[in-house]
């Protein structure tokens, strides 16, 4: 068994999140719910012990197909009650914060001044009117250390992201991790993803990347966050007919 106990407001925030999923929801993507106990400061969640079970990168057409039926399979199963819409992330909104200071954006080195310039407007444009929330269960943080495979099953772990999503948005969310490690493109993965998610995204870790990481987060984060934009931002660019992005 494997157990999640809460060590400040913001976790036991998470597990409570998680628990409503779990509580609600069965099926081969998601590990069973084993024990929950919450004393209204640190609750503690209970759950099948997977940790020899993340091996993936490499990704293979078999890996990647068991991510494919669990995404499908999830996106089919019926919201918990009272779980949140995608919007919560205002995900559309990640390139103005581009807009208002360019330059933590641009010392990543992706791309000129003036190629921000002539395409950031854009990127904004269909990021803002893409619409993310949905009545699909989705998981929104699909990613290679957050799968389990087990018996040839896909089971995703983490569902402390999860909401109430359009269609697709899971799909986008994860093919750019699977590129970045080693995968195919995301277009191979996702082919018929709404360019507004794409752009969403590209602005999502756009906005990141080039910023100091948060004194309590992982010292990885900016780097996976730069990994992702790298693909990304050039499949925004292709999903919207843009020139591709001229830095390195």
């Amino acid at each position: 068994m494997f157990a999640k106990l809460a060590v400040e407001e913001l976790t036991a925030g998470w597990l409570r999140e998680e628990h409503l999923v779990y509580s609600h929801i069965e099926g081969p993507f998601i590990p069973p719910l084993l024990g929950w106990e919450d004393d209204g400061v640190a609750p503690v969640l209970v759950l099948p012990d997977l940790a020899d079970k993340f091996d993936a990168p490499p990704w293979d057409d078999s890996k990647i197909a068991a991510v494919l039926v669990s995404l499908e399979a999830l996106a089919a199963a019926p919201p918990p009650p009272g779980l949140e819409t995608a919007d919560r992330f205002q995900l559309g909104d990640r390139w103005a914060r581009v807009v208002e200071d360019p330059e933590p954006f641009l010392s990543l080195g992706l791309c000129s001044r003036e190629w921000l310039d002539a395409n950031l407007a854009a990127l904004d444009h269909e990021a803002r009117a893409a619409r993310f929330a949905g009545d699909q269960l989705a998981h929104l943080d699909v990613r290679s250390d957050n799968i389990a495979f087990v018996d040839g099953r896909a089971v995703l772990v983490d569902w402390n992201w999860a909401s109430r999503a359009a269609p697709g948005l899971d799909l986008a969310c994860w093919a750019p991790s699977v590129t970045a490690e080693g995968g195919p493109a995301p277009e191979e993965i996702a082919p018929d993803v709404r360019a507004g998610f794409v752009a969403a995204l590209a602005g999502l870790w756009g906005a990141s990347a080039g910023l100091p990481p948060p004194p309590t987060a992982d010292p990885s984060l900016r780097a996976a966050q730069l990994a992702q934009l790298r693909v990304a931002l050039p499949w925004a660019c292709r999903a919207l007919g843009l020139p591709p992005p001229d830095g390195r």
